[in-house]
């Protein structure tokens, strides 16, 4: 692979570098395409895909259905009080806000039966608290405008959006039969905040692998494609956005994810794979979500407490890049200066790409623009001896 790359000076890195360019607020740490991921396109139905009964289409009198359940007595007072204050907002969209318990909760069609997420869901602080709407923006938008009102763990689960966000503000639209999925959370250490995206990605992941193991599927092998994609078979399933805002000596966090269930177009999904194993069950994306939250809770314990080096091997067992060779292009303006061959052997602690020249030296690679590959386009810095 060949990689054109911006000169910069050589000199090492250090993690508070990284730290500045997170620091402001509004900060997107998220890879994707442009105008269109593969978990993004126009309207497509499959035969697995649950249509969205008229009644919930998601549109009332030109109000966005949101649909407010809990799990705990806490979570269901604090539904309640969403709920009664009318506080929630949606840019200039007006919010039909209702409480699942009295609504829907005999509706046995509906797309997204939250009942079977709540059994599947042990966790004690992500997810407890769930917002649902047959359609509407974007789940990112909604969690990050109403942050303050939100309790940690918070999560807006959508099954269709139609002005879904990726890296520089491109826009996705996302069909049926994807979990569309964001959540709040927060961190007071800024050196670790770009690595959460490492860890949504790896308990993703993991994720698939334990529901498949739980309902006796084989095994799917979705990898991460550096930063925040997610591939199967060749072929991206998936995506994560992280945005940040910093107040009062603390990240503010909401963290998105799409990933393809059920929707074979535009590329593929986790049960076309499984349907070519002659598979009787397929995966549902309430199994998936509790079980993200179960996961993702324990790893990002372990962030906080022990550092993303606790988590490391895991991930690279996960990821596609260990052992890739790439050839880097250093240049100067349009002058080319050198090539130097690489090989990426892992992440920096300050969550770039960690690659070796034939010469045994360093670097530190990261992205410089919104690329459609993220291979291209990357800057090289060189790393002091290790």
């Amino acid at each position: 692979m060949r990689l054109v790359v911006a000169c910069r000076p050589l000199y090492a890195l250090s993690p508070a570098s990284f730290f500045l360019r997170f620091s402001r607020p509004s900060i997107s740490f998220f890879s994707g395409t442009k105008s269109i991921s593969t978990s993004a396109h126009k309207k497509m139905e499959t035969s697995q895909t649950p249509q969205i009964p008229d009644s919930f289409s998601g549109v009332e009198n030109s109000r966005t259905q949101l649909f407010l359940c809990a799990k705990g007595s806490s979570e269901n007072n604090i539904a309640e009080s969403l709920k009664k204050s009318d506080a929630l907002k949606l840019g200039d969209e007006r919010l039909s806000v209702s409480l699942y318990s009295e609504t829907v909760a005999r509706e046995n069609s509906l797309p997204f039966q939250i009942e079977l997420y709540l059994s599947e869901l042990h966790a004690d602080r992500f997810g407890r608290l769930i917002f649902w709407s047959p359609k509407m923006s974007s789940t990112q938008d909604l969690v990050s405008q109403n942050f303050c009102e939100l309790p940690l763990g918070a999560v807006c689960v959508a099954d269709v959006q139609v002005k879904g966000r990726g890296r520089s503000k491109n826009v996705w639209e996302s069909p049926p039969g994807c979990l569309l999925f964001s959540f709040t959370l927060q961190m007071e250490d800024g050196r670790v905040v770009p690595l959460l995206q490492y860890v949504v990605s790896l308990s993703m992941t993991e994720t698939i692998k334990s529901v498949c193991d739980a309902k006796g599927l084989p095994y799917v092998d979705v990898k991460i494609k550096w930063p925040n994609d997610l591939y199967l078979n060749g072929l991206k399933v998936g995506g994560i956005l992280c945005t940040s805002t910093y107040k009062s000596k603390k990240f503010n966090i909401c963290a998105g994810v799409g990933l393809n269930v059920d929707n074979e177009k535009p590329t593929t999904c986790l049960n076309k794979v499984l349907k070519q194993y002659n598979c009787e069950s397929v995966l549902r994306r309430e199994e998936i979500l509790a079980a993200f939250f179960n996961k993702f809770e324990h790893f990002f314990d372990i962030l906080t407490n022990q550092g993303f080096q606790a988590l490391e091997e895991l991930y690279y067992k996960s990821w596609l890049h260990s052992g890739q060779k790439v050839l880097v292009e250093e240049r100067n303006g349009e002058q080319l200066v050198d090539n130097i061959p690489v090989t990426i052997e892992g992440l920096t602690s300050s969550g770039y790409l960690l690659a070796i020249g034939e010469d045994g030296k360093y670097y530190e690679l990261h992205p410089d623009g919104n690329s459609f590959d993220f291979f291209k386009g990357l800057v090289q810095r060189k790393l002091e001896a290790r």
